[in-house]
């Protein structure tokens, strides 16, 4: 799954909780128990999702939640013993997604993680898809322009090797079959032809990648087919 998931939380106990309850289900987690040093964490290790007590040492969660917001949408879920119902609009009123009351049950907090993961990534996905000008390290795609620049070179492409690369770029991670792609880009079924794409992507390789033979754009998932940089 390789989802980070920071937890800001001052009990030891209840992080060594949550902790067990995540990595078990494949996250990976950050811990950090004080407030004041949760935005240098939080703005190092870029997580997924934040897991956030309210009251914290040195500056409280509110506070913290307020300043991740200033800079990123991550989703947050506050934690706190506190059941008033004010005090669940104020958390929700500065950015948080979710409020859970401890005590708490693990496949509860779990399965609101996964919902907020599963709703973030959709919403990144949509995002992609909507944009215009896709940018990667060393590699931007300008959709409407039709141009692509690749270590600060201009890269001339027909318009099948740039209609086959705006498509896996726009979805990156996914694993396309060579059959999936004869489809969307050529617009009718393969019939077995795999040769087409496979040419198109060596020809794409040669012309975008610094080294063809050790791709870092488009990579090869054995036995599967291709999928462009998570």
């Amino acid at each position: 799954m390789d989802k980070k998931i920071l937890i800001i939380e001052d009990d030891p106990e209840i992080r060594n909780f949550i902790k067990l309850y995540l990595t078990k289900d494949g996250y990976q987690v950050i811990e950090v128990e004080r407030g004041d040093s949760a935005l240098e964490v939080f703005k190092r290790e870029n997580p997924d999702l934040v897991i956030l007590d309210i009251l914290l040492p040195g500056i409280d969660g509110i506070e913290v939640c307020r300043e991740i917001r200033k800079i990123s949408i991550v989703p947050i879920i506050f934690l706190s013993n506190k059941i008033d119902e004010t005090d669940k609009i104020i958390g929700l009123t500065v950015g948080a997604d979710d409020y859970i009351t401890k005590p708490f049950s693990p496949r509860e907090l779990t399965a609101r993680v996964r919902t907020h993961l599963r709703r973030q990534m959709y919403y990144d996905q949509r995002l992609q898809e909507n944009e215009s000008i896709l940018k990667f390290d060393n590699l931007t795609i300008d959709i409407e322009r039709h141009r692509v620049t690749a270590y600060d070179r201009d890269i001339e492409l027909s318009a099948k090797e740039f209609s086959l690369l705006t498509h896996m770029a726009k979805h990156p991670g996914k694993i396309f079959t060579v059959e999936e792609l004869f489809e969307r880009v050529w617009g009718e079924f393969s019939f077995g032809d795999t040769r087409t794409v496979m040419v198109h992507i060596s020809s794409l390789r040669k012309k975008i990648e610094r080294d063809p033979s050790h791709p870092e754009f488009i990579l090869t998932v054995r036995g599967a087919g291709y999928k462009f940089i998570d």
